[in-house]
């Protein structure tokens, strides 16, 4: 395996490599991103994962220069895999300008949902992402489910500007209690650990229930607001969404996605649950 840092050298690399499957991270890698190099393995002949924390998806007062950084760790665990290259730019081979003059702007949605408490954080995974799409040239990228809406505008994105590259969405993977694997869990103190999990639980339940044929989608929404308020969460939305354009789901849809994202302690967790209504 081969970790590079410039972009001439990875372009230099990629003129031999056949067909490339391209995994983008900001490091601190997980069982979830490791699954997510696997299904790339199925779909090319070498793996790309990028590792790079993005400053211009990052708002005032997040947490950007906390964000954990273990380029070693997460290169063993990456040869371990069987991945052919890790690309590890720094700011200044990326940025090169340190302020980047022209940005990828998404839709409406990019205001929406986590957007409305992120401002400009779509617009900095978009730019990014189409920079890494230019610099790798993969025929194939995968992503996970676990941030549909960052999902939604990458293949709207990818859509429209005829980029010619397959997204391939990945289903998000959990630990043994439900709970979303991230990299942000390991801000949890023990108590709130245990905690974590009702996030999950709420949205399986409201997924039962609308299954079960309950469109009254406020309604569950506002139940599950409560519930999860009152055990100590700050919610900043739970919402029930169309699954195939993040629009607000109507009774008939076929195809719907439960989507969270609250706030226990000082971690900011989010979460999903796809539905298929007969």
């Amino acid at each position: 395996m081969q970790i590079i840092h410039g972009i001439a050298q990875l372009r230099e690399w990629r003129k031999t490599a056949g067909r490339v499957a391209f995994v983008p991270t900001m490091g601190n890698l997980h069982e979830g991103h490791l699954a997510l190099v696997r299904e790339a393995k199925r779909h090319a002949d070498a793996v790309v994962v990028s590792i790079f924390v993005n400053r211009l998806q990052f708002g005032q007062g997040e947490d950007f220069d906390k964000y954990p950084r273990t380029l070693q760790q997460d290169a063993d665990k990456l040869e371990g895999e069987g991945v052919a290259v890790v690309f590890a730019p720094d700011e200044k081979e990326l940025y090169p300008r340190v302020q980047q003059q022209y940005n990828v702007e998404p839709p409406h949605l990019q205001n929406e949902l986590c957007g409305a408490y992120r401002p400009g954080h779509f617009r900095g995974v978009a730019t990014v992402v189409t920079k890494l799409f230019n610099i790798v040239e993969a025929d194939v990228a995968c992503f996970g489910k676990k941030d549909y809406q960052q999902l939604t505008i990458i293949q709207g994105m990818v859509d429209d500007l005829n980029m010619n590259i397959q997204i391939i969405p990945v289903d998000t993977g959990r630990a043994a209690d439900g709970l979303a694997l991230s990299s942000r869990n390991q801000y949890l103190s023990e108590a709130e650990r245990a905690e974590a999990p009702r996030l999950y639980r709420e949205l399986s339940k409201m997924a039962k229930a609308i299954a079960g044929g309950n469109v009254n989608y406020a309604e569950l929404e506002n139940q599950a607001t409560a519930n999860l308020q009152e055990a100590g969460w700050q919610v900043d939305y739970v919402e029930v969404r169309h699954a195939g354009n993040l629009q607000v789901a109507h009774a008939g849809d076929k195809h719907v996605v439960i989507v969270a994202a609250a706030r226990l302690g000082s971690t900011r967790l989010i979460d999903n649950i796809e539905v298929f209504i007969d």
